[in-house]
């Protein structure tokens, strides 16, 4: 089957190297699981968490009060 579309949110190149460090390791996971999971509705929800995860480290770096 084909690789999921959430794939695409996990991309970094386009961030700051300071943001990319944070977001490296999501990407790495995410991969992960696209290659060892199989193709189903909670592998998609996995990857959609892993990506609230990812989006809230990003947010923790710029974060001001």
């Amino acid at each position: 089957m084909s690789k999921s579309y959430l794939m695409q949110f996990f991309a970094y190149g386009h961030l700051p190297p300071h943001l990319q460090e944070v977001s490296a390791p999501f990407r790495e996971l995410a991969q992960t699981l696209e290659a060892s999971l199989p193709n189903n509705p909670e592998k998609s929800t996995a990857l959609r968490k892993l990506l609230e995860g990812k989006d809230a480290a990003v947010r923790a770096v710029i974060f001001k009060e």
